[in-house]
């Protein structure tokens, strides 16, 4: 099917995506996701040149240039119920005629790069780092609404990963890689893991604070698990969604995760806002140097 009805792609009345709020032309190549709305502007001041400033609701959007290399940023939010609007949508801008409704002959991919604060699951893994997300478990439910492609390496990453967990448990793990591409130009000299992408912030990420978690024993289960050498290094809630997303609409996506805290030692950043500043500028260095 090519034609998309009104329904399906919801336009506002000036011809923008629903939520986004941007018209096709409005996205670069290169857009770098982050959560916190605040943090556009962050990442913006570092650019030579600011096309324009957009927003609707918590979805924020800056795009403009460093150098020759055109880059939009954008904020999703927290979790992956608002990846699901925001990847969609970009896909939308980019691969469908808004006026006749009709998907793209030509197809874009995008690269696509979350830059998001994380907590690490291993004594190892120093605050203050950074790491790329080699692969992502969703505990969250978004993927399952797709149909998947899994490779043969993702199908035994995801069955080892949920032999691993007792049969009394209720939980339906998918799992999501980062692009090969990606990870390859950008990974040099940074760590890299496996992350879980978790549906919420408290009992999803083995924190108790008055009310009773139904699975205690989460915390432990992440940080034992081992594959061929692969361990799960940190969480955050929106990695999966990303990945899992991209690769169904032939986007490419890769995860920088900004750890300020390590649920292991129980350190939290004595200096967060200088830590993301750092990586900001360390990512957005690489990404224009390579990309």
């Amino acid at each position: 099917m090519n034609y998309i009805s009104e329904t399906d792609l919801i336009l506002n009345d000036d011809g923008s995506a629903y939520h986004l709020n941007l018209l096709p032309g409005d996205v670069a190549d290169t857009v770098i996701t982050v959560g916190d709305p605040d943090r556009v502007g962050e990442i913006s001041k570092h650019f030579d040149s600011v096309e324009f400033k957009k927003g609707k609701r918590e979805f924020i959007t800056h795009t403009g240039r460093i150098g020759n290399k055109r880059l939009t940023v954008i904020s999703t939010g927290i979790g992956t119920d608002n990846i699901d609007i925001v990847l969609n949508e970009l896909d939308a801008l980019v691969n469908i005629d808004f006026k006749t409704r009709m998907v793209n002959p030509d197809l874009c991919s995008l690269n696509i790069i979350r830059l998001g604060t994380s907590g690490a699951v291993q004594a190892d893994i120093p605050v203050d780092s950074a790491l790329l997300s080699s692969s992502a478990f969703g505990l969250d439910p978004l993927m399952h609404y797709y149909q998947q492609s899994l490779s043969n390496k993702e199908q035994e990453l995801l069955n080892a990963f949920k032999a691993g967990l007792p049969a009394n448990i209720r939980l339906s793990p998918y799992v999501a890689s980062a692009n090969e591409t990606l990870l390859t130009a950008l990974g040099a000299g940074w760590r890299q893991g496996l992350t879980i992408t978790a549906p919420g912030f408290y009992a999803p990420q083995g924190r108790q604070v008055r009310v009773t978690m139904a699975i205690p024993q989460l915390m432990e289960l992440i940080q034992d698990f081992n594959f061929e050498g692969q361990r799960v290094t940190n969480l955050e809630m929106e990695t999966a969604g990303i990945y899992g997303l991209a690769a169904c609409l032939g986007h490419k996506a890769l995860s920088y995760n900004i750890i300020l805290a390590n649920r292991v030692t129980q350190n939290f950043s004595k200096q967060p806002a200088k830590t993301i500043e750092h990586h900001i500028k360390e990512l957005l260095e690489k990404l224009t140097g390579i990309l």
